[in-house]
């Protein structure tokens, strides 16, 4: 189709309203965004079946079998950004995938679950005022949601400001960004309400940094104890009540280390790491505390 046949963009819906937009106009995310290609974090795996569901300005890459996202991938043009941007918490299923698939809000109903935006509301809204509308309506599908512990520490609040820190850090950035996001999805995540909840979260940026591309890796993890194995733990969770899900940590950690736990492919990401798997053991997750902790040169 020729950009001059494609549909005008509708207007975002009003808040609190029905949606009545098939999707079939988003492009979603850019591989070549910042000038070097940075794929879409795809399953190493084939025989793990994902769909790819595309939004304004990002993509799912989307796990039926666990109804949940195995990855996300958004362009952030940090010049362009808007602020001003009504929220709506509209929360709806992706008309795209039958409704089964998804965790709808009968995962979150009376209970101590947030529907953790994968994709964050903020990033992908920029660009003219119907394009980033469009965008904020965009992140408000089930399929970018992940369960996350309600509880709001320092861990939470740092994972939620990276994006932020990263685009001001340094004059050297040309305040673009691509930032691939996901739940860690293993067989042992504890069942509810028909899914099973992950215990981490990670998160990959990619930027130029003096003309070359580069990348940091992050890990948020919501495991409930870990002074016993998450097994014990979780043996200890009242029946139909949602896990036991501890507070926030945040951990800077190689891309290596974040492909390694997904089993999802990073392309050239792992060899322009700032923060390299050649640290010591004990170095390789680095406890987040505040920003000034994040190492931004290899």
């Amino acid at each position: 189709m020729n950009t001059s046949d494609r549909p005008p963009t509708p207007p975002p819906p009003r808040a609190g309203g029905p949606r009545r937009d098939s999707l079939a106009d988003r492009t979603g995310y850019d591989e070549g965004f910042l000038g070097p290609v940075v794929p879409l974090p795809l399953p190493a795996r084939t025989s793990v079946e994902t769909v790819l569901l595309p939004y304004t300005h990002f993509t799912v890459v989307f796990r039926p079998d666990r109804r949940l996202a195995a990855s996300t991938a958004v362009c952030i043009e940090g010049e362009q950004l808007l602020d001003d941007v009504p929220r709506e918490d509209a929360w709806e299923f992706d008309p795209r995938l039958p409704e089964e698939q998804q965790a709808g809000g009968d995962v979150y109903r009376n209970n101590s679950l947030d529907r953790g935006h994968l994709v964050r509301r903020l990033d992908p809204v920029w660009g003219p005022a119907a394009v980033a509308g469009q965008a904020n309506t965009d992140t408000f599908y089930y399929t970018n949601a992940a369960p996350q512990s309600d509880v709001f520490n320092q861990g939470k609040q740092l994972w939620q400001g990276l994006e932020n820190y990263l685009l001001e850090h340094a004059t050297e950035f040309d305040r673009r960004m691509t930032v691939l996001t996901g739940p860690v999805l293993q067989d042992s995540d504890p069942p509810y309400r028909g899914v099973q909840v992950p215990l981490r979260f990670w998160k990959v940026v990619a930027f130029m940094q003096d003309g070359a591309l580069a990348a940091t890796a992050y890990v948020l993890d919501q495991s409930p104890d870990l002074s016993r194995d998450a097994e014990r733990a979780l043996a200890g969770a009242k029946a139909g009540a949602p896990p036991p899900l501890g507070p926030f940590r945040t951990y800077q950690v190689p891309v290596s280390d974040v492909a390694e736990v997904t089993e999802l492919e990073f392309g050239p990401l792992p060899d322009v790491d700032l923060m390299p798997p050649t640290r010591a053991p004990e170095d390789r997750w680095r406890r987040l505390e505040s920003y000034d902790d994040i190492a931004m040169q290899s």
